[in-house]
């Protein structure tokens, strides 16, 4: 057997052993009262973090994931490969994710010190998450700070008239840019 044949073979073992974990916790969110919308979100965040523990070595079962593979996910491989990565969807994983390990927690998959360690991870680190997903519309890179700095014009208004573009011509400045998905003001430390 190749190697690509090995991997293939591998990556299929997990997902069928993944599938009744994803299945079950469907089923948990059912019974929590989720709505179906919000059961299916969840079930597809997950399912992506699933198909992400298999992208490259060493693969991984979702039971087998732990705090460093949330991070990394959220911090490097979601904002890179998913074309619809933004603010408001990283905010989305972060539920999913909390919901995920507390049900495996539950159900003793996985260990309450993995699933206190997940979540203090989506706590500590989700400015770090955010930050990767929100750019302005100058295309620079930008760093969570939360402070208002950046109000030079109007109290109350965002530096730039459209709350999304730096105009700054300083290095380093404060601005802010709009959550397409919310409207949410987001504050920023922009080097250019």
């Amino acid at each position: 057997m190749s190697e690509a044949e090995t991997y293939d073979t591998r990556v299929q073992a997990i997902r069928a052993y993944n599938r009744p974990l994803l299945e079950d916790f469907g089923t948990w969110l059912d019974h929590k009262g989720f709505s179906e919308q919000t059961v299916m979100n969840h079930l597809g965040n997950i399912y992506l973090f699933a198909s992400y523990l298999v992208y490259d070595e060493p693969l991984k079962k979702l039971d087998e994931a732990t705090e460093s593979d949330v991070y990394w996910f959220l911090a490097d491989w979601f904002p890179r490969k998913a074309l619809w990565a933004s603010v408001r969807s990283v905010q989305v994983y972060c539920a999913s994710f909390k919901k995920f390990f507390q049900w495996m927690g539950e159900t003793r998959r996985v260990s309450s010190k993995t699933v206190a360690e997940v979540i203090s991870t989506l706590k500590e680190e989700r400015n770090v998450f955010l930050a990767q997903v929100a750019k302005s519309s100058c295309g620079h890179t930008l760093s969570v700070m939360g402070c208002r700095l950046c109000w030079e014009q109007q109290p109350g208004e965002p530096a730039s008239s459209d709350g999304n573009q730096c105009v700054s011509q300083a290095s380093p400045h404060h601005c802010i840019t709009r959550s397409a998905e919310d409207d949410a003001l987001l504050h920023f430390s922009c080097a250019k």
